[in-house]
């Protein structure tokens, strides 16, 4: 064999070894992508079913807004909609845009800065939700106590004194089980993103 010949096949393998290496890279970029986004389907799988129920609980309290005949029961309808609408597109839309993340269209840094401002965003918008919750629960019994059953809560607040203590010990270890998922799954996922380095 000559220089050359040797030279061309030592080039031919040098390539073919470039183009499985970037092929390799490739597909480990795709079965991290998979991973990743897997981590946040089951959160997205709940918080629609909730979105779902929340949507149907504000339009069936759009409908029936003129029972709510007092300013203060006005205004606690308002809100209890308010809060069944917004937070729940928040929710969602925040999730769909960190589970969304496109790992291969950025260099690591980037794809790290923009994973910790959509967690950061995500968190916050589920701490302001557990505030938000419960000002909901105490304004969601007079408000369904009027469209139901016609009785002002407000005026009669004998079950305000055993409803709030017992919402308020469930509502607490609730959300602080909600939080501690999304805390675990986003630190998951933080994780998997930090192995490509």
């Amino acid at each position: 064999m000559e220089l050359d010949e040797l030279q061309t096949i030592w080039q031919n393998m040098s390539t073919e070894l470039e183009q499985q290496k970037k092929l390799t890279n490739t597909l480990i970029m795709e079965m991290t992508q998979q991973k990743y986004k897997n981590k946040f389907s089951k959160l997205k799988t709940y918080e629609t079913i909730g979105g779902v129920i929340c949507f149907a609980a504000a339009i069936y309290l759009i409908f029936n807004f003129g029972k709510l005949d007092t300013w203060y029961l006005s205004l606690s309808g308002i809100f209890a909609i308010a809060f069944l609408v917004i937070l729940p597109i928040l929710t969602l839309g925040t999730l769909n845009s960190i589970s969304g993340l496109k790992l291969q269209e950025k260099n690591y840094s980037e794809t790290i800065i923009s994973y910790q401002k959509q967690k950061k965003r995500l968190l916050i918008i589920q701490q302001a939700g557990i505030f938000c919750s419960f000002l909901f629960m105490l304004v969601s019994l007079p408000v369904a106590s009027k469209i139901l059953k016609d009785k002002d809560l407000f005026v009669d607040g004998q079950n305000l004194l055993w409803y709030i203590p017992i919402m308020t010990v469930f509502l607490l270890f609730f959300a602080r089980w909600g939080y501690g998922c999304y805390k675990s799954i986003t630190t998951s996922a933080e994780n998997l993103l930090t192995e490509l380095e």
